[in-house]
């Protein structure tokens, strides 16, 4: 053995010695190895907010075997031959650190190994092209450890003496706590009113078709009065319109907009997003799943251009790029897609199958044509009533383009009609609809909302959602909602008749609810320390620590600037 390869997880260590062949060993820190310690020896504290923020670390009791085993393989080939192949983001890099620190390797010169799929190209291009450990992005990812740290041991104590069932205050939890109490006030304000809706369903050479009066009624009475009005009444065409139109494909997967359509189309919360993505990046199948990058490689752009047209035709292919929209994205790391987009099995783990389907589809969408569509809208005039027509709205997919593998269309089809066409018709109703509260969010509208008010980051958007439940403060509903009464007028071409029907109303399966401890931290942070629940200062901070990624911003400078104002 001449190398010793280490990375951060078990499962991954395998698919890549594969790949290096037999002058190299690769073995796994098994994630973190060292924290920043509870409580120091000698009582100093474990930050010395005097001394620089200087933290005191130490390794993780469960990791001291893992150390042990990977100092006896260090000696074993030698410091110059250790290669630090963590992952790359801020958390990787900083276990690049400790792992320097732990086992004695030297910073300056220590080769460090970066890829984003773990693929043969991948790793071997890696190896030829080491750089040394970051310490930019090591004083960011220290900058926010420390910060969470400093907030959660001087703040938690507080919330524990002044908040009943209060158990600790977060610095990126309590904002998300707090959008979830205002928007379930803000539902509780809401002073529901009801409107009725006139549908009809007409016939034209046996084809029915249904169109909604351009209208809606504030009172029955009104309601019962313009369906009475209908009894002498005929229906005539009087315009059809036809307007041609495009939808486009959406970009390829980010952290963020993968949690989002993996909970609203597979049900998946983002913590077992994250889980099956972690394990499809780990048996090389997709790219690495934390990045807010919407960039795909020119390889991989090449190589799904050529399976589209192989499969579908060159019809079907439209070269796209994405551009990044945050500033702090890194435009070398990608968007989440197939390592081999040509794979449409990978897994016999039937939840792993179904996202990686997804990210596969979603990347093949983005690089096919736009699906052509006709819109057509036919306006229908009521007999010896000039104010009010109905209205039928329909559209004609005439070429799918992309929607031949990501997110089909609804076609509503039309008859073939002209103007001057007379309509029979034997259903109009007027049903009694009520406006909507605010909707609650799910945990994939959540991640959406932190993501564009700049909260959290995309390692951290599913630790955020699972923490706030594991405290107790946010819970997932599971009601099917209340029954309530709806009125429904019927004319059927002769008479009005009144029905009561029941429906459901205010479901919260799946959505995210404050529970009243989770009310009780948002009002009391919100009320004592404003800063660590608005929106737009915990926003900055990240922006901060991007800041000291990039050498913009000395560590210390930041940590003082958040920290004096916070103890004071």
């Amino acid at each position: 053995m001449k190398n010793l390869v280490i990375v951060e997880s078990p499962a991954k260590a395998k698919t890549i010695e594969k790949y290096l062949g037999k002058d190299f060993h690769v073995l796994s820190s098994v994630g973190h190895i060292r924290s920043i310690v509870k409580k120091t020896k000698d009582g100093t504290p474990p930050i010395d907010v005097a001394n620089d923020f200087f933290a005191v670390y130490e390794v993780d009791p469960e990791k001291k075997k893992v150390i042990t085993e990977l100092k006896k393989n260090v000696k074993a080939v030698g410091k110059d031959n250790v290669w630090l192949a963590t992952d790359e983001d801020r958390e990787g890099e900083a276990i690049a650190w400790h792992l320097c620190k732990v086992l004695d390797l030297p910073i300056e010169t220590t080769k460090r190994i970066v890829f984003h799929e773990i693929t043969k190209d991948a790793i071997t291009n890696a190896i030829k092209n080491p750089r040394t450990v970051d310490m930019n992005l090591v004083q960011a990812q220290q900058a926010r450890q420390i910060l969470d740290r400093l907030v959660g041991f001087e703040l938690s104590p507080v919330v524990w003496q002044k908040v009943p069932g209060g158990k600790s205050a977060g610095r990126v939890q309590s904002p998300a706590v707090r959008l979830l109490v205002e928007r379930e006030r803000e539902i509780m304000k809401f002073a529901g009113s009801s409107q009725f809706k006139v549908t009809a369903i007409f016939i034209h050479d046996n084809q029915e078709f249904k169109a909604e009066l351009n209208q809606k009624f504030d009172s029955e009475a009104a309601a019962h009065e313009f369906l009475n009005s209908l009894k002498p009444a005929t229906f005539t065409v009087s315009d059809i319109s036809k307007t041609p139109g495009t939808r486009n494909p959406a970009a390829p997967f980010t952290t963020s907009t993968l949690q989002q359509e993996a909970n609203a189309k597979l049900g998946f919360s983002s913590k077992a997003t994250m889980a099956s993505a972690q394990r499809l990046y780990q048996d090389g199948k997709i790219t690495y799943m934390r990045t807010d990058s919407v960039n795909l490689s020119g390889q991989a752009i090449a190589s799904a251009t050529d399976f589209i047209k192989r499969l579908y035709g060159p019809d079907y292919s439209t070269v796209r790029k994405f551009k990044t929209k945050s500033a702090s994205a890194q435009e070398a790391h990608e968007a989440i897609r197939p390592t081999d987009i040509t794979r449409e099995t990978v897994t016999s783990n039937e939840y792993d199958q179904k996202l990686y389907d997804l990210i596969r589809r979603r990347t093949l969408a983005s690089q096919m044509s736009a699906a052509k569509l006709e819109k057509t809208t036919i306006s229908i005039d009521i007999q010896g009533n000039d104010k009010l027509h109905f209205e039928a709205k329909g559209e004609v997919i005439t070429f799918d383009g992309f929607l031949r593998v990501y997110g089909g269309g609804k076609d509503e089809i039309l008859p073939k009609l002209h103007t001057g066409d007379t309509l029979e018709t034997h259903d109009i109703t007027a049903r009694q609809t009520f406006a909507r509260p605010p909707s609650r969010y799910t945990e994939g509208s959540l991640v959406k909302k932190l993501e564009d008010l700049g909260i959290g980051r995309p390692s951290t958007y599913a630790t955020i959602i699972d923490t706030v439940q594991t405290r107790g403060y946010v819970e997932k509903g599971d009601s099917e909602g209340q029954p309530r009464d709806v009125i429904v007028l019927s004319y059927n071409g002769e008479e009005v008749s009144r029905d009561i029907v029941q429906e459901k109303t205010g479901s919260t399966r799946g959505k995210l609810i404050p529970t009243p401890s989770g009310e009780l931290i948002a009002d009391f942070l919100t009320d004592h320390f404003t800063q660590i629940v608005d929106y737009d200062f915990t926003a900055n901070v990240e922006t901060e620590f991007d800041k000291i990624a990039a050498a913009d911003l000395a560590k210390s400078a930041m940590l003082h600037g958040f920290y004096t104002p916070f103890h004071k």
